[in-house]
């Protein structure tokens, strides 16, 4: 596996668990942006919103455009793979809690 695929997996992976942590399991792309620093990422703002309809396609979240900021929620299936009880190609395996 490439480097940028790992990076790639894992700052899916930090998106689900953001919106896990997060209350009503919600979060905008601009809040995600800034919060997946403290996970030691930086991507654009573009690559966040590539990472949100990923995501979505997958069916570990839903999105919705809330006067031009996308809004993230995350699904039943999104928390059991940030919890590690579903594995999902493309989303790194979170480690053991």
């Amino acid at each position: 596996m490439s480097y940028p695929q790992l990076v790639t997996e894992d700052r899916r992976l930090s998106v689900l668990l953001l919106l896990d942590a997060s209350p009503g399991g919600a979060g905008n792309e601009a809040l995600l942006h800034s919060a997946l620093a403290d996970f030691g990422h930086t991507p654009s703002g573009d690559q966040v919103r590539v990472d949100l309809a990923w995501l979505a396609e997958q069916g570990l979240l839903t999105t919705r455009d809330t006067h031009g900021l996308v809004v993230a929620t995350i699904t039943a299936r999104g928390q059991d793979v940030a919890w590690g009880r579903a594995v999902v190609p493309g989303v790194k395996k979170p480690r053991p809690r």
